[in-house]
Order: structure tokens, then sequence, then C-alpha cells
């Protein structure tokens, strides 16, 4: 099992070189314009800005690609609801309470496309930024908080470390579940209460895995002298630049390009 979001790929590209602040607010600008999109000329002009930003990133496009196996579940499910349970539009096919509009196809084919679309906006910035970076972004751009009092720091960090800690369970969990089968457990016969049972092997193995890393990262915290906020300096100022400046104009430029299009076609 593969999970893209939350794992870093160190390589050299102009996306990689982008401060975490800008990556971040473009992330939230880009998901703004997905959810804004609804036409499939706007789904377009979103998935060809898409794939321009994964060429520039230098990652292989089968890490972006890995991630959608384990959301295809979601993916089909949300779809299936769409065509056979929605209401707008001139039915195709009815069999009972079952029926097939032709709204009902487009929606679904919209929500499959907004999902992929998502999912690999997520997985562009925690491919090209290392946790220490998307926890500085996350502090600097929380940091007017902190005046009301706001554990600005704090919530970064817990955020970050939970981002990374991603694709650390999924290994884990593979890891386990090959674990138990080895041992007889089979998770892919019985109904859907048998299979639901047979993931409780599953989950109290895992459920003590993450306390013990838990347990072992505040250890190791701890004992380096982390004390929160309080009195740190960084080695490493983080200052915006002009591809800086230039990519967060891109990003604002694209969400009014995705706006315009929705008011005007």
């Amino acid at each position: 099992m593969k999970i893209t979001i939350g794992r870093h790929y160190p390589v050299e590209s102009p996306i990689h070189r982008l401060d975490a602040r800008v990556k971040i607010v473009g992330v939230f600008l880009y998901v703004t314009a997905i959810f804004i999109a609804k036409g499939a000329a706007e789904y377009a002009v979103a998935a060809i800005f898409t794939f321009i930003v994964i060429y520039m990133t230098n990652v292989p496009v089968k890490m972006f690609l890995s991630g959608f196996k384990n959301l295809a579940v979601i993916i089909f499910f949300t779809a299936i609801l769409n065509i056979f349970f929605s209401n707008e539009g001139n039915v195709i096919w009815k069999a009972g309470i079952l029926k097939i509009t032709d709204m009902g196809i487009v929606t679904a084919i919209r929500l499959t496309v907004r999902l992929l679309l998502l999912v690999i906006g997520s997985s562009v910035l925690t491919l090209t930024t290392s946790p220490m970076e998307l926890t500085y972004g996350l502090e600097s751009l929380l940091k007017p908080l902190k005046k009301v009092g706001v554990p600005v720091h704090e919530i970064a960090m817990m955020i970050s470390i939970a981002i990374r800690f991603i694709p650390t369970l999924t290994e884990e969990l593979e890891k386990i579940k090959k674990a138990q089968s080895a041992r007889g457990v089979d998770f892919e016969s019985g109904n859907f209460m048998q299979r639901a049972k047979n993931f409780i092997p599953l989950l109290v193995p895992l459920f003590i895995s993450s306390f013990r890393r838990a347990d072992e990262l505040a250890m190791a915290m701890e004992s380096r002298g982390y004390r929160g906020d309080e009195g740190r300096t960084r080695m490493k100022k983080y200052l915006l630049n002009v591809q800086d400046k230039r990519a967060g104009i891109i990003m604002v430029v694209f969400l009014v390009i995705i706006i315009l299009m929705r008011i005007l076609i």
C-alpha cells in the first residue's frame, strides 16, 4: 500500500525551491479553485495546470498515481451514489428505488475528477516540501494568532508530525496485515461483518505501535532539549524571493481564471 500524502521526494526542481509558505497558500488557492470549478472547461484548465506543475516537480508520475489505488473504493462508491440516487435531470434507467439520470452521471464524473485533482494538489505539497519546511511554513502563516494566545508553534508541529507519520503508519499496517495473514487470518472472504471483525487484529497492534512511536518521539525531542517555541532560534532564515512572488501571482491568476470561467461560461 502506497500513500503519497506525507512522503517527501527530495529532488532538484523549481517547485522544491519555492518557499513552504507559498506552497501552502498555493495549495489553499488550488483547492478553492477546484471546489469553485463546475463545468468541463474549468476542470480542463485545472487539469492542464496540474499536469504542468507535476512536470515541473521532477517527481515521477508513478508517485502521484500510486496514491489513487487507495482512493479507488471511495471514488467508486461516491460515483455509484451519485449515479443511482440522484433526483436531478432526465431519467435514463429505473428499477425500483434505483435510477440513473443524465445529471447523476455528470455529477459522478465531476466529483471523480475533483477528488483526483485534490489528491494530486495535496501530494504536490508534501512531495516537494520537507517536514521541517512544512512546520515552519504553517507556523509562519499562523503567527498572527499567537497574539491572542494560540500555541501556533505546537499546532504547526503536531500537524507536520501527523502528516509525516501517515506513510509510516501505512507501512506498519501493511506489515501487520501480512503477519496476521501468515497466521491464518483471512481478510478477503466472508460477508461485510466478518471482514470487519477480521480487521480488529490489525487495529489493536497498530494502535499499540502508534502509541509506542509517539512515546519514543516525545522522549527523543525531550532529550534534545526541545521546549516548544520559547527561546527557539533558527539556523536558516526564510525570505521570499522573486520566484516565490511569481508563483504566488500565478496561483492567484489561476484562481481568478477559474472564477471568471464559472461566471461567464
